[in-house]
């Protein structure tokens, strides 16, 4: 059998697209594209498709991970452009590589984050920002399965940055690199740090863009590539 990672992005309105509903349109894609698609054993077979770390619903994503699991050796170049074919437009296949070694899972370490905010002044965003970063911890609350929960939105966000977006109206855009943890700490969550703890009002919707995930260098901050090792291996 051969396993390949697949990269993709969910853009403009498909950005709604639940979890859900994207595994639903991505096992129609890989019928339509006749793809030699493995299945499980057992009484109820299921497609061997596995999810890594997917981005909340309303948030856009150009660095969504997936891998795929076939019963005969593929071309990943001919698999991504049948893939894509297969998918609208705004669920884009970027890349798909040959699985390496080890999991995939345990490179997506880190995300970073761009949070587009609507007629916020940058010098309000700044303050606030520079307020968040100032305390040990911002505790803010959830909703989960298991009911609301409490946890801390600071120790996990590892840099956050304020810059003014083009144009004549006031928006701010704030870049944030976040750790994945347990509970994950996602955009919506940094922006309720930064309501209680740097009084930031947001009127519009903000937009959350998820630009890269993957490995962590912890001396530097930055979040690496994870289909690297794949692309160097022999």
């Amino acid at each position: 059998m051969q396993k390949l990672r697949v990269r993709y992005a969910k853009r403009d309105r498909l950005r709604f697209t639940s979890h859900r509903d994207f595994c639903r349109a991505f096992e129609r894609a890989v019928r339509r594209a006749r793809l030699p698609i493995g299945f499980s054993s057992g009484y109820s077979p299921h497609p061997k498709i596995s999810y890594a770390n997917a981005s909340p619903t309303g948030a856009g994503s150009e660095a969504e991970y997936l891998e795929i699991g076939l019963t005969e050796p593929c071309d990943p170049a001919a698999v991504r452009q049948a893939l894509d074919d297969s998918l609208p437009p705004g669920l884009d296949v970027l890349e798909v590589v040959v699985a390496g070694q080890g999991a995939l899972a345990d490179r997506l370490q880190a995300s970073v984050w761009t949070i587009r905010l609507p007629d916020v002044d940058v010098d309000a965003a700044q303050a606030a920002v520079d307020a968040f970063l100032a305390a040990d911890a911002v505790e803010v609350e959830r909703m989960t399965k298991k009911g609301v929960r409490t946890f801390d939105a600071r120790g996990d966000t590892l840099s956050l940055g304020v810059a003014a977006a083009d144009g004549d109206q006031p928006c701010a855009i704030l870049t944030v690199v976040l750790r994945h943890d347990t509970p994950s700490v996602r955009p919506d969550d940094v922006l309720a740090g930064l309501r209680s703890r740097g009084g930031l009002q947001v009127e519009q919707t903000p937009v959350a863009i998820r630009l890269a995930q993957g490995p962590l260098d912890e001396e530097t901050g930055t979040v690496g590539d994870p289909l690297a090792p794949d692309r160097d291996a022999p």
